[in-house]
């Protein structure tokens, strides 16, 4: 997991939530000098259930280090809770679908080899996901709740040799759609930066590594955050 950075020169512009996604963010904001409070706080399979309490005008993170992290940088804002943040809140949680993707969870529901017609496009396999990131989905409706302008930001499209590329695809649609119905913003930049395949291009990929957007792909997020007005 990336180091969580912002930086204070100025008022922030947003605060950035997530897991190592959120660190080529962070990177690309630092590095043009955008004011910003957050980064990564976590491990994306840490993020979908159960990893969080709510609170009337607030959050608390089961998990003593991110909650730590998340106080450090409430503080640095001047805020005592979520609830009273005057900034956008940009997050990457629940939105590791290399994770929900993992091959071995999907072998019960394989047919001589593959799945059913339709049935990444069906109830059952829409029901699946919602539950496997059903915290995180809260976490999003919960912000929303505090009146927050919420963005969620869709990850590098980089498959690990253990996920299935098909259920990646497909879960990532499901959790976008599930987003997209509680009324939080996307962050899809697929059309420019994956190939005719699909997958993130090369470019765009962090060097050694199976799952992770480089600097040049924050700064494309990064872009696109500022065009809507943060």
């Amino acid at each position: 997991m990336t180091t969580p950075s912002s930086t204070t020169t100025a008022p922030a512009r947003f605060l950035l939530l997530g897991d190592s996604h959120a660190g080529p963010i962070g990177r690309a904001a630092k590095a043009a000098r955008i004011p910003f409070q957050g980064g990564p706080i976590g491990a994306g399979r840490e993020f979908t259930d159960d990893f969080f309490e709510p609170r009337e005008h607030d959050v608390v993170f089961r998990k003593a280090e991110a909650d730590a992290y998340y106080r450090s940088f409430l503080a640095d804002l001047d805020v005592d809770g979520l609830g009273h943040l005057a900034v956008p809140l940009v997050c990457t949680f629940g939105l590791s679908s290399h994770f929900v993707a993992t091959r071995e969870n999907w072998h019960l529901y394989r047919r001589d080899g593959g799945f059913a017609p339709g049935f990444l496009t069906g109830p059952l396999f829409d029901a699946v996901v919602r539950a496997t990131v059903r915290d995180a989905l809260a976490f999003y409706r919960h912000a929303l709740g505090l009146g927050l302008r919420v963005l969620a930001v869709l990850p590098p499209q980089r498959v690990p040799e253990q996920s299935d590329p098909t259920v990646f695809t497909a879960a990532q649609e499901t959790v976008r759609s599930a987003l997209d119905e509680l009324g939080v913003e996307l962050v899809d930049l697929r059309a420019r930066t994956t190939g005719p395949d699909g997958l993130q291009r090369p470019e765009l990929c962090e060097a050694d590594d199976a799952i992770h957007g480089n600097l040049a792909f924050g700064r494309l997020v990064l872009a696109d955050l500022l065009a809507r007005g943060l």
